[in-house]
């Protein structure tokens, strides 16, 4: 039964959400609060302590550095147990927890049990070692995981956050790059095909309609339309496609525009032979089309070389400490009247802890080394710094839920050929991913950024720009085939 509280939904383009799927989460935190602990714990320490209460302000900012880390981590724990949900309008059913799980370890059944809800990172860990059973469809049990699960922060969660994560952010070397992407891109293209379906896209693609259940297909070519329309393409353009996947965006680019050059880059080896072949087998031309297996940062060309450049979920991998440099690598390759389309996933500003542990389960599990999933604000003000204008931003995250829910399906549809393959610890990591990368698409907690922007000079010719300025436009303005 719907709450009077809240809006359901009930179209056919999404996976729409039972009434407990829309449940809140627990958001509360201070900055302020926390900058008091972490200054205010030590001044209580250095006062009430013998021998180091005699010390001065040198005393004192080195135990602010000794108890810093401690006392951060010991208010997301409490805030996490103890905060309340951000609003309360979706009753939760607050059944037993045997009702949505069973847990086959009797270590975990002793703690978790009856009203006692299991951590999420706990949860996850768990299934993925075959210890724990969702008692149904994965994503049906997800979408009523506040009834049964608690989104607070662990141990194990502390440890990765020290040990991976902030180490990647800091360093983000090209060797840690060729690594991790080469680790994920270049297990098996069958790995891919069995939930991306024949076009090998793993970006989100774009809905045109809420009254039909369009294919994944079509969401993937309204999606290239859309990126090939807003950079407005043309038979002259120079095309650079910076992370290209498996090369369906430059076949499709080569095949419906005729563009004079389109080069793709990605470091998977696996993804260049497939990208070349698409493009030749879509008809393009070897020595004009191209994917090219190399690092971005020896992308080739000179100042102005490219015309257009795109890079589609790509930035996220850059890292934050790189992102200024690799926006302003962009700057200088780009031609002076030339178009860039970033499109990035993120995460929103006003998080629920949810979002972020899910953030760190995709750092870990899906996308290690995907630290720059920054909000909007936060994208926006880094292209803004690196010298661009925007001229258009599009928020697509329903869009991405559409997608994965896509996804999803063909996985499941796929299940034995993945365990056979694989094993069956594969085919559960990726199981719980897309199924809650359904849910907090749809909810909002990561979203889908599309901004496209140009050099913010005096003589950009910024009139020409009104052909092509309406937005996610599905309807091309050239007949389009598909890039198969």
């Amino acid at each position: 039964m719907a709450s009077p509280l809240v809006t359901t939904t009930d179209t056919p383009a999404i996976k729409n959400a039972p009434v407990v799927g829309l449940a809140e989460g627990n958001g509360s935190f201070s900055n302020v609060h926390l900058a008091a602990l972490v200054l205010g714990v030590p001044w209580l320490v250095k006062r009430m302590l013998p021998i180091v209460n005699r010390g001065g302000f040198k005393t004192y900012l080195f135990l602010v550095l000794l108890l810093g880390v401690p006392v951060t981590f010991a208010y997301w724990t409490l805030m996490s147990m103890y905060g309340p949900r951000k609003n309360t309008k979706v009753a939760l059913p607050g059944k037993d927890i045997e009702q949505y799980i069973t847990i086959k370890d009797a270590e975990l059944r002793d703690k978790f049990h009856g009203k006692e809800k299991i951590p999420m990172q706990v949860f996850h860990d768990a299934y993925f070692d075959g210890k724990i059973e969702f008692n149904g469809d994965v994503l049906d049990i997800l979408e009523q995981r506040h009834d049964w699960a608690k989104m607070v922060f662990t141990p194990e969660l502390f440890k990765f956050v020290l040990c991976n994560l902030i180490p990647d952010v800091v360093f983000h070397k090209r060797s840690q790059d060729e690594e991790q992407i080469r680790d994920n891109y270049d297990r098996g293209d069958d790995f891919y095909e069995w939930f991306l379906g024949p076009r090998m896209i793993y970006t989100s693609g774009i809905v045109s309609t809420l009254d039909e259940e369009e294919s994944l297909e079509q969401l993937q070519d309204n999606k290239l339309t859309v990126v090939c329309e807003k950079l407005g393409l043309t038979p002259s353009d120079r095309v650079l496609d910076i992370g290209c996947g498996w090369g369906t965006l430059a076949a499709f680019a080569a095949k419906n525009y005729d563009c004079a050059s389109v080069t793709g880059v990605t470091l998977s080896r696996n993804q260049a032979k497939f990208g070349n072949d698409r493009i030749q087998k879509n008809g393009g031309d070897p020595a004009r089309h191209k994917i090219l297996c190399l690092d971005y940062r020896d992308i080739p060309g000179e100042e102005g070389t490219y015309t257009k450049i795109v890079s589609l979920e790509m930035a996220e991998h850059v890292g934050i400490r790189r992102y200024q440099t690799f926006l302003k690598q962009i700057y200088n390759l780009l031609a002076d009247d030339g178009v860039f389309f970033l499109q990035v996933a993120g995460l929103r500003p006003h998080w629920q802890y949810e979002d972020l542990i899910w953030g760190l389960f995709m750092n870990k599990y899906i996308f290690p080394g995907a630290d720059a999933s920054c909000s909007l604000g936060w994208v926006v003000s880094q292209v803004e710094s690196a010298g661009f204008e925007v001229k258009n931003i599009d928020v697509l995250g329903v869009h991405y839920s559409a997608t994965i829910w896509r996804w999803y399906k063909n996985w499941l549809a796929n299940k034995d050929k993945v365990v056979a393959a694989y094993g069956e610890r594969w085919y559960r990591i990726w199981v719980f991913f897309l199924a809650y990368s359904v849910i907090i698409a749809r909810n909002g907690g990561s979203s889908l950024f599309q901004l496209t922007l140009h050099k913010n000079l005096n003589a950009y010719p910024r009139i020409h720009g009104l052909r092509n300025h309406n937005s996610i436009r599905v309807n091309p303005s050239r007949v389009i085939s598909p890039a198969e």
